[in-house]
Parts: structure tokens; C-alpha cells; sequence
């Protein structure tokens, strides 16, 4: 089968390379429900087309996704496929930033980070389908609308699926050199709210209690925190106050965190809990926005193992590492389920404006996708 498989995908590349694009131009940032609804009817149509069962997910702010296929051996635990269709990228950057073709390789907001996976996994049950083949066992794909901003609400649906999982496979991007992600970093999405109180800030300055120079030192203060071992942290927002001759009765700064352990985290996020102001008549809250946990790096990892036999019988080479930023398959790796991510589109940049995937790697990815769902699962743990 290896080297059909890695034929037939050829022939299909073309087709995922446009579904890639369509996908892509469809614009989704988090929060924008009928845009991201939209999306989850075409992506539900297309994996319908392919074999699924699709449900949708009612979430006020875009629905989620369901699907299910059915499995040659139906008595075996499901495996879970984890995947999103928001973006970070604002509606109208298409307008000067379009879906294109360059070098080699296709560019677009959204392209990398998740269109990208999202199609490909389409592909690889288009090439099972076209070898008469089906999943060994149930395959179960939740895609959320809320992952770009910690899955608030999607994060629910994934606990609940990840119940009974013989293993969890993300479709995030590859490590721009083409390796999995095998671990990942814990984050919190934190914001800190100042109140104060306002006032005329000639007339009557000392009747104001600054809600941005309290936010401000706070902010310093906070900043140490990234002494700590395995702490990073990034002031992302921050505002407040009305005009310059008003002392600002209000501030706040919203910041991201991540943590190499469970323990940075903990005793980071409890820090940032007892917060309390400098200045009296001033308040400081803290509100964790969203979080997930650190998943570790595995000495023994049989899954990587298993997905490199089956990429050197494709005649490729693939390994793994960690990576710095955090997803939903955290919150499997956390918990010692066999975990792999990574396994969506080859590129860089996402988040940013060279983001971009590379096209020569949509049949390899697409072959081993579909070798991962037709063979067997070695024995995981």
C-alpha cells in the first residue's frame, strides 16, 4: 500500500492545493459566528462527501464540528482528530493580502494555521476512498471555532470526545522544518482590570487616583514573573483612560503567559490571583481569560515511533520535538493519552503576514494522514 498510497496522492495534490485556497478565502476570525458558520457548512459538506457523519455544535459565538467515520473494526476505541476553522486574521485582510500561488508555495490568512490541515485530512479520505480502503477503526474529528483564543467553549467538546480515544492526532502545522509536535507549552490568557478614580487632572490631580500609572507599575511587577523558571510572558493589550487631562478612573492589560511546567503555571497563575494595588482607594482584579495545561515531553513516545515507520515506508524521513505554543491537543497530552500534533500542512509564519504553506509537501503529509488512518495502531501504552 505505501507506494500507492504516495501515487494516488500525487494525482491528488492539485485538487487539495485549490480546496487549501477555497478554504482560506473564506475569512474566520474568532468570535464571528456567521463566518464561521459558513465555513462549517462547506467543511461539513466536504467531509460528508468523503464518508462522515456530521454534526454541528451550537456555540453563540460559531458553531463547532462533529464527524464520525465508520471503521473496519467498529469494537476498537475511536481515534480523535482535533482541528479549528478560526483564524487570528481580521475580516477584509484578503483585500490586500489574497490567496496565491508564490514560489513554490501558496500564502494566504489562515492558509498555514488551520485551512491548510483542515483539507488535507479531506484529501487523505479522498485517497482511501479512491483505494477502495477504509479508517482500521472509527475515526473522530472535532473541529472547533474558538481555538484561537484558548477554546473557551470548544474546549467542553473536546474533553468530552477525548473519553475512551485510542490516541489524539492535531492538525496544527508541522514545525517549519516538517517534524511533529510532541510536546507543548502551557498558556494562560490573563486580564488584569485597574480601577481608580477621575478627576481634573490640573484642578483637582490629588482628589485622582491614576487607574494607568497603578497598571503600569503593576505591569513592571508582573514582568518578573518571567524570572521564574520556565515562565515567559507578552504584554499583548493594554488601555485605558479618556482624555489627557483626565485622571484615568479606569485601566487594563490583557497578557499571554506560557509555562514550560504545570508548576510554573500554578504558582504564576496564584500570584497573579492575590494581585493587590499600590495606591489606596485603587483595585486591581485579575481575571484568567483562558489556560491550558503544559503537555510534557514522553522519554518512550510509541505513537512518533509508529508514525515515522510509516513515513520512511512512504520514503520519508520525520521525526519529532516539542514546540513553544499551545493547542487543544494539550489538554490530551496533559494527560498521558498518546498524543501527536503537527501532522496538518508544511509551511511558516502563521500569525503573520509571510505565513504560508509549502505545496511540494500536500501529497507526502496527505500519504501519511491516510497511512495513519488505514493501518493498524501499535500497542500505545
Amino acid at each position: 500500500m505505501p507506494r500507492t498510497l504516495t501515487s494516488r496522492a500525487r494525482t491528488l495534490t492539485a485538487a487539495v492545493r485549490k480546496r487549501c485556497a477555497d478554504l482560506a478565502r473564506i475569512e474566520t476570525p474568532s468570535g464571528d459566528a456567521p463566518r464561521l458558520n459558513t465555513l462549517a457548512e462547506e467543511l461539513a459538506a466536504g467531509y460528508t462527501a468523503t464518508g462522515a457523519t456530521a454534526t454541528r455544535d451550537s456555540c453563540a459565538h460559531g458553531d463547532h464540528l462533529v464527524l464520525n467515520w465508520p471503521g473496519r473494526h467498529e469494537e476498537l476505541p475511536h481515534l480523535l482528530v482535533v482541528g479549528h476553522h478560526d483564524t487570528v486574521w481580521p475580516v477584509g485582510t484578503l483585500a490586500d493580502w489574497p490567496v496565491e500561488e508564490q514560489d513554490g508555495r501558496l500564502t494566504g490568512p489562515g492558509i498555514l494555521d488551520m485551512k491548510g490541515g483542515l483539507a488535507l485530512l479531506e484529501g487523505a479520505f479522498a485517497l482511501l476512498a479512491d483505494l477502495g480502503q477504509r479508517p482500521h477503526r472509527p475515526v473522530r474529528m472535532i473541529v472547533v471555532s474558538d481555538e484561537e483564543v484558548g477554546s473557551p467553549d470548544g474546549r467542553r467538546l473536546f474533553e468530552q470526545h477525548l473519553r475512551g480515544a485510542a490516541a489524539v492526532l492535531g492538525l496544527e502545522p508541522a514545525h517549519p522544518d516538517g517534524r511533529l509536535k510532541t510536546a507543548r507549552r502551557g498558556t494562560a490568557r490573563v486580564r488584569l482590570t485597574v480601577t481608580g478614580r477621575e478627576a481634573h487632572s490640573g484642578n483637582d490631580a490629588a482628589d485622582g487616583i491614576s487607574a494607568i500609572d497603578e497598571l503600569v507599575d503593576q505591569l513592571v511587577a508582573v514582568r518578573g514573573l518571567t524570572r521564574q523558571p520556565g515562565t515567559e510572558l507578552n504584554t499583548g493589550r493594554i488601555g485605558g483612560g479618556t482624555r489627557a487631562n483626565v485622571v484615568a478612573g479606569r485601566a487594563e492589560a490583557e497578557i499571554g503567559l506560557r509555562f514550560v511546567t504545570t508548576e510554573a503555571q500554578r504558582r504564576t497563575l496564584d500570584t497573579l490571583a492575590h494581585l493587590t494595588a499600590n495606591r489606596p482607594g485603587a483595585n486591581v482584579r485579575t481575571e484568567v481569560l483562558s489556560s491550558r495545561p503544559a503537555w510534557p515531553e514522553r522519554s518512550a513516545n510509541p505513537l512518533l515511533r509508529h508514525v515515522r515507520s510509516l513515513a520512511a515506508a512512504l520514503g520519508d524521513h520525520l521525526d519529532g520535538a516539542p514546540a513553544g505554543g499551545a493547542g487543544d491537543t494539550n489538554l490530551a497530552g496533559a494527560r498521558g493519552l498518546p498524543t501527536l500534533d503537527g501532522l496538518g500542512a508544511v509551511g511558516a509564519g502563521p500569525h503573520a503576514r509571510h505565513e504560508h504553506l509549502r505545496i511540494d509537501q500536500l501529497g507526502p503529509r496527505m500519504a501519511l494522514l491516510a497511512a495513519l488512518l488505514a493501518v493498524p495502531l501499535p500497542r500505545l501504552r
